[in-house]
């Protein structure tokens, strides 16, 4: 059978068909890059926003216009399970409850203990190819953050074990991986409904002492997750000085209405801290704008925050009520009109501290995980890489190249690219 896996949303999204197309593989089924030439196509969607439960509902309407039998799963289809079970082409809705059994559930019970020996990583065809693999290490949340639904359709935090989390790196090891990135719905929750407890720090100190993969990356994580001990294994250079930390908004009034466990001195604190271990530390985030009732001098505070933080980039978000939260039934909502004006003021500043931040590493060496090539018209590729604080770098090959670690020298920023020059090995 051939098969096309599709996702909308976080990075735990993406770990997860990355983690059923390995299965999906192991026991014969053939991956293809898009929905017009599989037999089935499995659509991992998300509710974050109205915008993503939209594309989600999308993703499935052009699933189905090839003739494939359609598996839904995911945040939105679990949110919304009658209406997605109703779209043309659907044959099953997986909630999130059941959803890592998704292979299991859909093929039948597998011959193979797929869970005793690693299996070798598969990458993806198509537009969700990734040279690094993400790894699913945490899943729920236990905040009420007012404007999120995401515990509504995730549930508790559950914490995956270490001897699963291992068995999966290992998985990524065994296809020449060089990267991994911890994913989860509140990341940084990892370990604490463990007996014993434990703390995001001990898995990643576990896996530093394990495993021999060159770099590994968390993706977003509270504030109020990080301790010093924490910030401290950056001193290790596998670790990549990159931090994702949803700061929701820069006034202490709006995130108090939020119910968000930190304060702008905390996170202030947080990102002072980081970048004395490492100056290079590229901290990105997450804001949303016309939360309601916020207020001109609420949206000055945050400007005025973000413009205060070396911030590497930013995602703005203009405010999206959700069913069942406690900000869809507040009073003053904000208008649309003026949620996208603020949201468009927000993003140029995020663009102004981007473009200083590149602009600070022109002169730079940095080691390249290369993941992408486009054939130019000269006949040559162009490539594009990360480094380890997440800066995009582009140069140009002779052939294709993926998923090779450069010591790159660069060399300027032009039209919004940051242009490199790959240094012979030392």
């Amino acid at each position: 059978m051939k098969v096309f896996f599709d996702t909308i949303g976080c990075r735990l999204n993406q770990a997860e068909i990355e983690r059923y197309a390995a299965q999906f593989a192991a026991r014969g089924h053939e991956l293809v890059p898009d929905a017009e030439n599989a037999d089935m196509v499995v659509v991992n969607t998300c509710s974050v926003t109205a915008a993503a439960a939209s594309d989600s509902r999308g993703k499935i309407r052009n699933a189905a216009k090839g003739g494939a039998r359609v598996v839904v799963t995911g945040c939105w289809s679990t949110m919304e399970p009658e209406i997605a079970a109703a779209m043309d082409g659907v044959t099953r809705v997986i909630p999130n409850a059941e959803k890592d059994s998704l292979p299991a559930a859909v093929l039948g019970p597998a011959e193979e203990d797929f869970d005793r020996e690693p299996l070798k990583r598969i990458v993806l065809p198509g537009i969700h190819a990734r040279t690094r693999a993400f790894i699913k290490v945490q899943d729920g949340c236990d905040n009420h953050c007012t404007f999120c639904v995401t515990h509504l359709v995730r549930g508790k935090s559950r914490s995956v074990s270490k001897e699963r989390i291992l068995h999966d790196v290992q998985a990524a090891i065994n296809a020449g991986g060089k990267e991994i990135v911890f994913t989860g719905v509140n990341l940084g929750a990892w370990g604490l409904d463990l007996d014993p407890a434990e703390e995001l720090a001990d898995l990643t100190e576990f896996l530093l002492r394990e495993t021999d993969i060159p770099r590994i990356r968390l993706s977003s994580l509270e504030s109020w997750n990080v301790s010093d001990r924490f910030l401290h294994l950056w001193e290790n250079p596998r670790m990549c000085a990159h931090f994702h930390l949803p700061l929701q908004s820069g006034s202490n009034s709006v995130l108090k209405r939020m119910a968000r466990r930190t304060t702008l001195a905390e996170f202030r604190r947080l990102v002072e801290t980081a970048r004395s271990i490492n100056s290079d530390f590229a901290i990105t985030t997450d804001v949303i704008a016309g939360f309601p009732g916020e207020t001109d001098e609420e949206h000055a505070e945050t400007m005025a925050f973000i413009e205060s933080i070396p911030f590497a980039g930013g995602h703005v978000f203009p405010y999206s009520p959700r069913p069942g939260t406690a900000a869809a039934r507040m009073k003053e909502q904000v208008p649309k009109a003026l949620q996208k004006e603020r949201a468009k003021q927000l993003r140029d500043l995020f663009e102004k501290k981007t473009e200083q931040f590149e602009r600070s590493f022109v002169g730079s060496v940095q080691e390249i995980l290369w993941e992408s090539s486009q054939k130019t018209e000269d006949g040559r590729w162009e490539t594009h890489g990360l480094s380890g604080n997440y800066l995009t770098v582009t140069t140009s090959f002779s052939a294709p190249v993926r998923n090779r670690i450069d010591r790159v020298l660069i060399k300027s920023r032009e039209n919004g690219k940051l242009m490199g020059e790959v240094l012979p090995a030392s």
